[in-house]
């Protein structure tokens, strides 16, 4: 008789503890709140880095320019033999702007009390120098009466005005205009995302 009291007893506190243990799985409304409650934004998620990673090599400015080579080879009193030069209307497309492929996580900087994004600019640099082979032209081409010419003439003509015209676009400014333009455009980008104020510092 002991036995089966004892054994009604440990059956009872068991079913009692077994439904304590269900009642405490079940969330409380401090859990649904919490649960439902939206997280802080603690910084620009990797999409708004994989957007701007997807302008690559972000081209703000091209400048077209132009500027007359002449090239060749002088002989003196025997030029008119031997002697081969041209001259050459070269016009060339340079582009300048910004590699934002190379931006992490870390490029940015978010204020979350003030809205305030900082962006760490890679600097401006030159893209791509393309001379215009429709506008390029050889004015004049004047060779002596025994040389047929060198047929490498016009090439290395070209060459030295593709760096002509590099050394020119850099002393007007392309690069500054690069830089500002760059500013630009990814500040109205990040404005048009809901960011209160953004700053971009490039970076020397």
């Amino acid at each position: 008789m002991i036995i089966l009291w004892v054994l009604m007893v440990l059956t009872v506190l068991g079913v009692i503890f077994g439904i304590r243990a269900v009642i405490n799985r079940i969330p409380t409304i401090d859990d649904v709140t919490s649960a439902l409650a939206p997280e802080p934004f603690e910084n620009i998620g990797p999409t708004v880095v994989r957007s701007i990673r997807s302008l690559a090599n972000l081209t703000t400015v091209e400048y077209v320019e132009y500027t007359i080579v002449e090239k060749g080879t002088q002989s003196g009193i025997l030029n008119w033999a031997t002697g081969d030069s041209l001259t050459l209307l070269a016009v060339a497309r340079i582009g300048a702007g910004v590699d934002l492929s190379t931006l992490e996580a870390d490029s940015f900087d978010v204020n979350q009390d003030t809205g305030v994004v900082t962006i760490f600019l890679p600097e401006a640099e030159i893209q791509y120098i393309a001379v215009d082979n429709d506008a390029t032209q050889v004015l004049d081409r004047s060779t002596g009466l025994f040389t047929k010419g060198d047929p490498r003439l016009e090439t290395d003509a070209r060459q030295v005005a593709e760096g002509v015209l590099l050394d020119q676009a850099l002393a007007t400014g392309i690069i500054d205009d690069a830089a500002d333009n760059a500013i630009e455009v990814l500040t109205n980008f990040l404005l048009g995302l809901g960011y209160t104020d953004v700053r971009v510092q490039p970076e020397t």
